[in-house]
């Protein structure tokens, strides 16, 4: 029979070459180019994939071993979708000055301390422009990044996250998000929110700025070399972790449980299950793979703490 009785094996395989296929996928994991990390129970193999965004161009990294594993897995999850409706893109642009102003009247010194609005002076010297002054503290916060931190210097070059969506493609690998987020809610979410809620966010990002414009490199060189902890606590990965969508209290607790049970319904799956995710997500303190490992799970991968 093709396979009865054992879920993943096509026709010619034999419960013995499907161990084999597993154990090959592991090692695979193991000495891939970007972090990762594997967990296996019984017949179920988790392998979870350290993602960042945003690497330069000329940043060469080693990207086979990641693809074989994606290409030889039974199935991928990636980052949550926003389903957003021409309903919700229409209320983002009808209420574009609620989402990208700071209330009439109001400026950025309103919401920082003196000396938070002091820094933010200092690195937007240079600006010919005062128009941030009066911008959305988060718009304010993401600019940062992207303009004094590097975060979109140049020309960006494949991340895991392309190299496993080609692979798996070519491999016909079943690949899903992880979960999905209402338009609404997104928007509700930037409407709504006050903007004493996106502080943290700018003065993360303030941080992010002063290290200047190789602070997105050296986040980038420290994850191909496997140094996450490093890639945690960068300047970059701070500030995205406290700006929207990850910073947000209501849609921030709605990604991490989806990740959450997807990852419990991949340890009782069997066969390999890829997980594609913001690293800081899985390696920072009571993260993913603490979480893991206080359970008692054999975490096998780079030291992230």
């Amino acid at each position: 029979m093709a396979g009865a009785g054992f879920p993943g094996m096509t026709y010619g395989q034999t419960p013995g070459s499907q161990v084999s296929q597993l154990d090959d996928v592991v090692v695979l994991a193991r000495r891939s180019g970007a972090p990762m990390w594997t967990v296996t129970r019984g017949d179920s193999t988790l392998i979870l994939v350290g993602a960042i965004t945003r690497i330069p161009r000329d940043l060469s990294w080693r990207p086979d071993d990641l693809e074989a594993a994606a290409a030889r897995s039974n199935q991928i999850l990636f980052p949550q979708e926003g389903r957003l409706s021409g309903a919700d893109l229409f209320r983002a642009i009808w209420r574009a000055r609620t989402i990208g102003l700071l209330p009439e009247g109001r400026t950025s010194a309103d919401y920082l301390t003196p000396e938070y609005q002091a820094r933010l002076e200092a690195v937007m010297a240079d600006e010919r422009s005062q128009n941030w002054r009066r911008t959305s503290l988060l718009f304010v916060g993401i600019d940062l990044m992207q303009d004094k931190a590097g975060y979109t210097r140049g020309r960006s070059g494949d991340d895991a996250t392309d190299v496993i969506r080609r692979a798996a493609r070519r491999a016909r690998v079943e690949m899903r998000p992880v979960g999905t987020v209402r338009g609404d809610e997104l928007i509700d979410s930037l409407i709504t929110a006050p903007q004493t809620a996106h502080v943290p966010c700018v003065e993360a990002a303030i941080a992010a700025a002063e290290q200047g414009p190789d602070a997105a490199r050296e986040r980038a060189e420290d994850w191909r070399a496997l140094r996450v902890a490093d890639v945690v606590a960068s300047p970059i990965d701070r500030a995205l972790n406290q700006c929207w969508p990850w910073g947000d209290p209501e849609i921030a607790p709605q990604l991490r449980q989806q990740w959450a049970a997807a990852i419990e319904t991949a340890m009782i799956s069997p066969g390999v299950t890829m997980g594609v995710a913001p690293i800081r997500l899985l390696a920072d303190e009571g993260g993913v793979l603490d979480g893991l490992e206080a359970r008692g799970f054999d975490v096998v991968g780079p030291e992230w703490k």
